[in-house]
Protein backbone atom coordinates (compact mmCIF):
# COMPACT_ATOMS: atom_id res chain seq x y z
CA UNK A 1 0.00 0.00 0.00
CA UNK A 2 1.26 3.34 -1.19
CA UNK A 3 1.72 6.88 1.27
CA UNK A 4 -0.52 9.85 0.93
CA UNK A 5 -0.88 13.41 1.84
CA UNK A 6 -3.78 14.85 3.48
CA UNK A 7 -4.69 18.42 2.96
CA UNK A 8 -4.99 20.68 5.94
CA UNK A 9 -7.62 21.23 8.41
CA UNK A 10 -7.61 21.71 12.20
CA UNK A 11 -10.30 18.71 12.81
CA UNK A 12 -7.87 16.52 11.01
CA UNK A 13 -4.75 14.23 11.74
CA UNK A 14 -2.22 13.82 9.67
CA UNK A 15 -1.75 10.59 8.09
CA UNK A 16 2.15 9.96 9.31
CA UNK A 17 1.66 9.12 12.94
CA UNK A 18 -1.13 8.72 15.51
CA UNK A 19 0.34 11.03 18.35
CA UNK A 20 2.84 9.52 21.08
CA UNK A 21 1.82 7.11 24.07
CA UNK A 22 3.58 6.52 27.35
CA UNK A 23 5.06 3.22 27.76
CA UNK A 24 3.11 1.25 29.56
CA UNK A 25 3.76 -1.09 32.83
CA UNK A 26 4.77 -4.59 32.10
CA UNK A 27 2.40 -7.70 33.13
CA UNK A 28 2.75 -8.38 36.67
CA UNK A 29 5.05 -10.99 37.46
CA UNK A 30 5.03 -14.79 37.95
CA UNK A 31 4.53 -14.74 41.87
CA UNK A 32 2.40 -11.72 42.01
CA UNK A 33 -0.13 -13.39 39.11
CA UNK A 34 0.14 -16.56 41.42
CA UNK A 35 -1.10 -14.38 44.54
CA UNK A 36 -4.03 -12.90 42.11
CA UNK A 37 -5.18 -16.16 40.90
CA UNK A 38 -5.02 -17.66 44.60
CA UNK A 39 -7.03 -14.65 45.62
CA UNK A 40 -9.90 -14.78 43.03
CA UNK A 41 -9.71 -18.64 44.40
CA UNK A 42 -10.51 -17.27 47.63
CA UNK A 43 -13.38 -15.08 46.68
CA UNK A 44 -14.85 -17.81 45.05
CA UNK A 45 -14.84 -20.18 47.77
CA UNK A 46 -16.58 -17.58 49.85
CA UNK A 47 -19.08 -17.18 47.27
CA UNK A 48 -19.65 -21.33 47.23
CA UNK A 49 -20.11 -21.17 50.88
CA UNK A 50 -22.70 -18.08 50.58
CA UNK A 51 -24.17 -19.80 48.22
CA UNK A 52 -24.48 -23.48 50.11
CA UNK A 53 -22.75 -25.16 47.43
CA UNK A 54 -20.78 -28.34 47.87
CA UNK A 55 -19.35 -27.84 44.54
CA UNK A 56 -18.64 -25.85 41.31
CA UNK A 57 -17.86 -27.17 38.10
CA UNK A 58 -16.01 -24.32 35.39
CA UNK A 59 -15.06 -25.95 31.88
CA UNK A 60 -12.38 -24.69 29.77
CA UNK A 61 -12.91 -21.01 28.72
CA UNK A 62 -12.62 -17.30 30.03
CA UNK A 63 -13.63 -18.20 33.58
CA UNK A 64 -11.24 -21.39 33.99
CA UNK A 65 -8.34 -19.15 32.95
CA UNK A 66 -9.89 -16.17 35.38
CA UNK A 67 -9.83 -18.68 38.30
CA UNK A 68 -6.69 -20.88 37.60
CA UNK A 69 -4.95 -19.17 34.75
CA UNK A 70 -5.39 -22.65 31.99
CA UNK A 71 -4.99 -20.20 29.09
CA UNK A 72 -7.41 -20.45 26.19
CA UNK A 73 -5.98 -21.57 22.62
CA UNK A 74 -6.54 -18.97 19.58
CA UNK A 75 -10.03 -19.40 18.40
CA UNK A 76 -10.59 -20.79 14.90
CA UNK A 77 -13.58 -20.54 12.33
CA UNK A 78 -14.60 -24.13 13.35
CA UNK A 79 -14.50 -26.35 15.88
CA UNK A 80 -11.51 -27.74 16.78
CA UNK A 81 -12.71 -30.96 18.73
CA UNK A 82 -10.64 -33.90 20.05
CA UNK A 83 -11.47 -36.95 21.56
CA UNK A 84 -13.35 -36.99 25.41
CA UNK A 85 -13.03 -33.27 25.08
CA UNK A 86 -16.09 -32.80 27.42
CA UNK A 87 -14.08 -33.88 30.21
CA UNK A 88 -12.41 -30.32 30.70
CA UNK A 89 -12.40 -27.78 33.26
CA UNK A 90 -12.09 -27.99 37.20
CA UNK A 91 -14.13 -28.89 40.64
CA UNK A 92 -13.86 -26.07 43.03
CA UNK A 93 -14.90 -26.95 46.46
CA UNK A 94 -15.05 -24.24 49.57
CA UNK A 95 -11.66 -24.09 51.35
CA UNK A 96 -10.15 -26.88 48.73
CA UNK A 97 -7.69 -26.48 46.02
CA UNK A 98 -9.30 -27.41 42.72
CA UNK A 99 -9.32 -30.57 40.84
CA UNK A 100 -8.65 -30.47 37.19
CA UNK A 101 -9.56 -32.65 34.64
CA UNK A 102 -7.36 -32.83 31.13
CA UNK A 103 -7.48 -34.44 28.06
CA UNK A 104 -4.43 -36.22 26.43
CA UNK A 105 -1.16 -34.66 26.77
CA UNK A 106 -1.88 -32.02 28.60
CA UNK A 107 -0.94 -32.58 32.11
CA UNK A 108 2.87 -31.86 31.39
CA UNK A 109 2.16 -28.24 30.87
CA UNK A 110 -1.55 -27.83 32.62
CA UNK A 111 -0.14 -26.63 36.10
CA UNK A 112 -1.20 -23.59 35.88
CA UNK A 113 0.86 -20.43 37.89
CA UNK A 114 -2.51 -20.05 40.62
CA UNK A 115 -1.70 -23.61 41.63
CA UNK A 116 -4.13 -26.58 41.72
CA UNK A 117 -4.67 -29.62 43.57
CA UNK A 118 -5.01 -33.11 41.85
CA UNK A 119 -5.05 -33.48 38.49
CA UNK A 120 -7.22 -36.18 36.27
CA UNK A 121 -5.90 -37.05 33.35
CA UNK A 122 -8.00 -38.61 30.47
CA UNK A 123 -6.07 -40.37 27.60
CA UNK A 124 -8.03 -41.11 24.23
CA UNK A 125 -8.13 -44.85 24.96
CA UNK A 126 -9.18 -44.47 28.19
CA UNK A 127 -13.09 -44.95 29.60
CA UNK A 128 -13.70 -41.23 30.24
CA UNK A 129 -16.67 -41.72 31.33
CA UNK A 130 -15.56 -43.89 34.46
CA UNK A 131 -12.54 -41.36 35.30
CA UNK A 132 -14.61 -38.73 35.00
CA UNK A 133 -17.03 -40.07 37.39
CA UNK A 134 -14.46 -41.13 39.73
CA UNK A 135 -13.02 -37.34 39.67
CA UNK A 136 -16.38 -36.09 40.72
CA UNK A 137 -16.89 -39.17 43.57
CA UNK A 138 -13.55 -37.75 44.92
CA UNK A 139 -15.07 -34.80 45.84
CA UNK A 140 -16.80 -36.61 48.97
CA UNK A 141 -20.96 -36.09 49.49
CA UNK A 142 -22.05 -33.63 47.30
CA UNK A 143 -25.74 -32.18 48.11
CA UNK A 144 -25.54 -29.05 45.70
CA UNK A 145 -23.21 -28.23 42.75
CA UNK A 146 -23.15 -25.72 40.60
CA UNK A 147 -22.30 -25.82 37.06
CA UNK A 148 -20.90 -22.85 34.82
CA UNK A 149 -23.84 -22.25 32.22
CA UNK A 150 -20.59 -22.46 29.81
CA UNK A 151 -20.38 -26.17 30.10
CA UNK A 152 -21.27 -28.71 27.54
CA UNK A 153 -24.32 -30.57 27.96
CA UNK A 154 -22.57 -34.01 27.49
CA UNK A 155 -20.46 -32.87 30.68
CA UNK A 156 -23.75 -31.66 32.87
CA UNK A 157 -25.33 -35.19 32.02
CA UNK A 158 -22.31 -37.13 33.52
CA UNK A 159 -22.03 -34.74 36.45
CA UNK A 160 -25.42 -35.76 37.19
CA UNK A 161 -24.93 -39.13 36.78
CA UNK A 162 -21.73 -39.86 38.95
CA UNK A 163 -23.51 -38.02 41.81
CA UNK A 164 -26.91 -39.28 41.68
CA UNK A 165 -29.22 -37.66 44.41
CA UNK A 166 -27.38 -34.04 44.13
CA UNK A 167 -28.96 -31.27 43.25
CA UNK A 168 -27.48 -28.86 40.14
CA UNK A 169 -27.84 -25.17 39.95
CA UNK A 170 -27.04 -23.29 36.78
CA UNK A 171 -24.60 -20.72 38.51
CA UNK A 172 -24.01 -19.07 35.21
CA UNK A 173 -23.07 -15.69 36.48
CA UNK A 174 -21.28 -16.80 39.73
CA UNK A 175 -17.40 -15.96 38.37
CA UNK A 176 -19.23 -13.45 36.00
CA UNK A 177 -19.48 -11.34 38.53
CA UNK A 178 -16.46 -11.76 40.14
CA UNK A 179 -15.09 -10.98 37.02
CA UNK A 180 -17.17 -7.48 36.30
CA UNK A 181 -14.67 -5.43 38.58
CA UNK A 182 -11.13 -5.08 37.38
CA UNK A 183 -8.31 -5.40 39.97
CA UNK A 184 -5.16 -3.40 39.20
CA UNK A 185 -3.09 -6.05 37.60
CA UNK A 186 -5.84 -6.72 35.50
CA UNK A 187 -6.15 -3.15 34.10
CA UNK A 188 -2.41 -3.08 33.59
CA UNK A 189 -3.02 -5.91 31.40
CA UNK A 190 -5.28 -3.98 29.83
CA UNK A 191 -3.56 -1.17 29.20
CA UNK A 192 -0.90 -3.01 27.49
CA UNK A 193 -3.41 -4.76 24.92
CA UNK A 194 -4.92 -0.99 23.87
CA UNK A 195 -1.09 -0.12 23.68
CA UNK A 196 -1.14 -2.58 21.10
CA UNK A 197 -3.68 -1.26 19.15
CA UNK A 198 -2.77 1.71 19.64
CA UNK A 199 0.52 1.54 17.81
CA UNK A 200 -1.04 -0.29 15.03
CA UNK A 201 -3.43 2.17 14.37
CA UNK A 202 -0.32 4.93 14.18
CA UNK A 203 1.69 2.43 11.94
CA UNK A 204 -1.50 1.84 9.48
CA UNK A 205 -2.42 5.38 8.27
CA UNK A 206 0.62 5.88 5.39
CA UNK A 207 -0.60 2.78 3.84
CA UNK A 208 -4.47 3.67 3.37
CA UNK A 209 -5.64 5.20 0.50
CA UNK A 210 -8.17 5.24 -2.40
CA UNK A 211 -7.74 1.93 -4.25
CA UNK A 212 -6.59 0.14 -1.34
CA UNK A 213 -8.76 -2.58 -0.80
CA UNK A 214 -10.48 -3.52 2.40
CA UNK A 215 -9.19 -6.48 3.37
CA UNK A 216 -5.93 -5.54 2.44
CA UNK A 217 -6.15 -2.87 5.03
CA UNK A 218 -7.98 -5.55 7.69
CA UNK A 219 -4.65 -7.99 7.01
CA UNK A 220 -2.52 -5.05 7.59
CA UNK A 221 -4.30 -4.23 10.86
CA UNK A 222 -3.70 -7.91 11.98
CA UNK A 223 -0.08 -8.01 11.11
CA UNK A 224 0.91 -4.88 13.07
CA UNK A 225 -0.75 -6.01 16.30
CA UNK A 226 1.05 -9.32 15.93
CA UNK A 227 4.43 -7.26 14.94
CA UNK A 228 3.60 -5.36 18.08
CA UNK A 229 3.24 -8.10 20.13
CA UNK A 230 -0.81 -9.62 20.41
CA UNK A 231 -0.95 -12.89 20.48
CA UNK A 232 -3.82 -12.76 18.07
CA UNK A 233 -6.57 -10.36 17.15
CA UNK A 234 -9.24 -10.28 20.31
CA UNK A 235 -12.32 -10.80 17.13
CA UNK A 236 -12.63 -10.21 13.38
CA UNK A 237 -10.92 -7.32 12.34
CA UNK A 238 -13.60 -4.99 10.77
CA UNK A 239 -12.57 -2.79 7.73
CA UNK A 240 -15.72 -1.40 6.58
CA UNK A 241 -16.41 1.65 4.44
CA UNK A 242 -19.92 3.32 3.94
CA UNK A 243 -20.21 6.64 2.10
CA UNK A 244 -22.23 7.92 -1.10
CA UNK A 245 -21.07 5.33 -3.39
CA UNK A 246 -23.48 2.63 -2.45
CA UNK A 247 -25.81 1.73 0.45
CA UNK A 248 -23.83 -0.32 2.37
CA UNK A 249 -24.12 -0.97 5.85
CA UNK A 250 -22.28 -1.88 8.87
CA UNK A 251 -23.45 -4.98 9.23
CA UNK A 252 -21.06 -6.04 6.01
CA UNK A 253 -17.52 -5.37 8.07
CA UNK A 254 -15.24 -7.05 5.36
CA UNK A 255 -14.85 -6.73 1.83
CA UNK A 256 -12.30 -7.55 -1.10
CA UNK A 257 -13.69 -3.56 -2.69
CA UNK A 258 -11.18 -0.76 -3.01
CA UNK A 259 -11.93 2.11 -0.38
CA UNK A 260 -13.42 4.66 -2.78
CA UNK A 261 -13.44 8.68 -2.85
CA UNK A 262 -16.05 9.91 -0.37
CA UNK A 263 -16.02 6.97 1.51
CA UNK A 264 -16.21 6.74 5.48
CA UNK A 265 -13.45 3.70 6.30
CA UNK A 266 -15.29 2.35 10.02
CA UNK A 267 -12.63 0.47 11.77
CA UNK A 268 -13.00 -2.11 14.76
CA UNK A 269 -10.20 -4.16 15.92
CA UNK A 270 -8.89 -5.40 18.99
CA UNK A 271 -5.41 -7.00 20.48
CA UNK A 272 -5.20 -9.80 22.82
CA UNK A 273 -2.25 -10.08 25.08
CA UNK A 274 -2.09 -12.06 28.37
CA UNK A 275 -5.46 -13.50 28.45
CA UNK A 276 -6.63 -9.84 27.94
CA UNK A 277 -8.73 -8.50 24.70
CA UNK A 278 -9.07 -4.35 23.82
CA UNK A 279 -11.05 -3.10 21.28
CA UNK A 280 -10.70 -0.26 19.42
CA UNK A 281 -12.21 1.99 16.17
CA UNK A 282 -11.34 5.13 14.50
CA UNK A 283 -12.52 6.48 11.22
CA UNK A 284 -10.61 7.14 7.95
CA UNK A 285 -12.17 9.57 5.24
CA UNK A 286 -11.12 9.09 1.92
CA UNK A 287 -10.80 13.16 0.28
CA UNK A 288 -12.05 15.78 1.04
CA UNK A 289 -15.25 15.50 3.52
CA UNK A 290 -18.22 18.34 3.57
CA UNK A 291 -19.11 20.45 6.36
CA UNK A 292 -22.21 17.83 7.05
CA UNK A 293 -20.18 14.85 7.44
CA UNK A 294 -17.31 17.18 10.04
CA UNK A 295 -20.73 18.08 11.88
CA UNK A 296 -21.74 14.88 12.19
CA UNK A 297 -18.22 13.55 13.56
CA UNK A 298 -17.99 16.35 16.06
CA UNK A 299 -21.35 14.91 17.35
CA UNK A 300 -19.79 11.83 17.44
CA UNK A 301 -16.84 12.89 19.62
CA UNK A 302 -19.37 15.07 21.44
CA UNK A 303 -21.20 11.85 22.29
CA UNK A 304 -18.30 9.87 23.39
CA UNK A 305 -17.56 12.83 25.84
CA UNK A 306 -20.36 12.96 27.06
CA UNK A 307 -21.07 9.07 27.68
CA UNK A 308 -17.32 9.02 29.40
CA UNK A 309 -18.76 12.00 32.10
CA UNK A 310 -21.51 10.10 32.65
CA UNK A 311 -20.09 6.59 33.24
CA UNK A 312 -19.65 6.88 37.30
CA UNK A 313 -19.98 4.57 39.91
CA UNK A 314 -23.36 4.05 40.41
CA UNK A 315 -25.24 5.07 37.01
CA UNK A 316 -26.55 2.64 35.57
CA UNK A 317 -26.05 0.86 31.71
CA UNK A 318 -29.27 2.66 30.48
CA UNK A 319 -28.31 6.21 32.13
CA UNK A 320 -25.13 6.30 30.35
CA UNK A 321 -26.85 5.23 27.17
CA UNK A 322 -29.75 7.91 27.31
CA UNK A 323 -26.72 10.98 27.69
CA UNK A 324 -25.12 9.40 24.23
CA UNK A 325 -28.50 8.96 22.38
CA UNK A 326 -29.59 12.36 23.75
CA UNK A 327 -26.46 14.18 21.95
CA UNK A 328 -27.44 12.34 18.73
CA UNK A 329 -30.90 13.32 19.12
CA UNK A 330 -30.42 17.27 20.18
CA UNK A 331 -28.12 17.43 16.91
CA UNK A 332 -30.75 15.71 14.91
CA UNK A 333 -29.46 13.06 13.91
CA UNK A 334 -30.55 10.15 16.51
CA UNK A 335 -31.68 7.71 13.69
CA UNK A 336 -28.50 7.17 12.75
CA UNK A 337 -26.91 6.12 16.12
CA UNK A 338 -28.43 2.39 15.61
CA UNK A 339 -26.71 0.27 18.37
CA UNK A 340 -25.79 0.42 22.26
CA UNK A 341 -22.93 2.92 24.09
CA UNK A 342 -20.97 -0.12 24.73
CA UNK A 343 -19.95 -3.07 26.55
CA UNK A 344 -17.30 -4.44 29.44
CA UNK A 345 -14.54 -6.13 28.40
CA UNK A 346 -11.60 -7.57 29.46
CA UNK A 347 -10.60 -11.87 29.06
CA UNK A 348 -13.76 -11.56 26.69
CA UNK A 349 -14.70 -8.62 24.04
CA UNK A 350 -18.19 -8.49 24.90
CA UNK A 351 -18.88 -9.37 28.83
CA UNK A 352 -21.70 -7.60 31.57
CA UNK A 353 -22.85 -5.29 32.48
CA UNK A 354 -23.99 -3.23 29.06
CA UNK A 355 -24.13 0.27 28.49
CA UNK A 356 -27.51 -0.32 26.37
CA UNK A 357 -31.46 1.12 27.34
CA UNK A 358 -31.67 -1.76 28.94
CA UNK A 359 -29.49 -2.43 31.25
CA UNK A 360 -30.11 -1.68 34.87
CA UNK A 361 -27.42 -2.82 36.30
CA UNK A 362 -25.10 0.01 37.62
CA UNK A 363 -21.11 0.78 37.15
CA UNK A 364 -18.63 0.35 40.08
CA UNK A 365 -15.44 1.69 40.42
CA UNK A 366 -12.63 -0.78 38.33
CA UNK A 367 -15.54 -1.58 36.00
CA UNK A 368 -13.73 -1.76 32.34
CA UNK A 369 -16.06 -0.91 29.26
CA UNK A 370 -16.00 0.62 25.51
CA UNK A 371 -17.99 3.81 24.60
CA UNK A 372 -18.27 3.55 20.95
CA UNK A 373 -20.98 5.92 19.67
CA UNK A 374 -20.98 5.99 15.57
CA UNK A 375 -22.86 7.32 12.46
CA UNK A 376 -23.97 4.35 10.05
CA UNK A 377 -25.94 6.44 7.59
CA UNK A 378 -26.20 4.14 4.63
CA UNK A 379 -25.87 6.37 0.78
CA UNK A 380 -24.55 8.79 2.89
CA UNK A 381 -21.47 8.39 5.55
CA UNK A 382 -20.24 6.29 8.16
CA UNK A 383 -18.23 7.04 11.25
CA UNK A 384 -16.88 5.75 14.55
CA UNK A 385 -15.05 6.22 17.31
CA UNK A 386 -14.36 3.78 20.24
CA UNK A 387 -11.92 3.70 23.24
CA UNK A 388 -11.30 1.13 26.11
CA UNK A 389 -12.47 3.23 29.50
CA UNK A 390 -12.40 2.44 33.39
CA UNK A 391 -14.75 3.03 35.46
CA UNK A 392 -13.82 5.60 38.33
CA UNK A 393 -14.90 8.71 40.26
CA UNK A 394 -14.68 11.40 38.21
CA UNK A 395 -16.20 8.95 35.20
CA UNK A 396 -14.52 7.02 32.21
CA UNK A 397 -10.57 7.18 32.11
CA UNK A 398 -9.46 6.50 28.91
CA UNK A 399 -7.37 3.63 28.25
CA UNK A 400 -6.09 4.74 24.54
CA UNK A 401 -4.26 7.54 23.87
CA UNK A 402 -4.92 7.42 19.76
CA UNK A 403 -6.02 10.88 18.46
CA UNK A 404 -9.70 11.21 17.91
CA UNK A 405 -9.42 13.62 14.96
CA UNK A 406 -10.79 12.81 12.04
CA UNK A 407 -7.66 10.88 9.63
CA UNK A 408 -8.78 12.08 5.78
CA UNK A 409 -6.51 10.57 3.40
Amino acid sequence: MEHGDPPGNDRRTPVTGAGSRTEPGHAAPAAEWQLELEHRQQRLSERLDDEGLDAFFCPASSDLEYLVGFARKKAAFGLVEYQHQWVEGAFFRPGQAPLLVVTGALPEFARSPGGVGDVVSVAPADDAVALFASAVRSLGPLRRIGVSGKALASTLLQIGHAAAGAELTDDADIVTRMRMVKSAAEIVRMDEACAIADRAWADLLPRVRAGVTEIEIAAEVDHLMHRHGAYCPAFDTGVFAIGPNDLRDASLRLTRDPVRPGDGICFDFGAALNGYCSDFGRTIHVGDPDEEYLRCYDVVLAAQAAAAAAAVPGASGAEVHRVTRAVFEDAGIGRWFRHLTGHCVGLDTHEPLFLSGEEARRLESGMVFTLEPSVFWPGRMGMRVEDVFVCEEGGGRRLNRCPLDLVVV
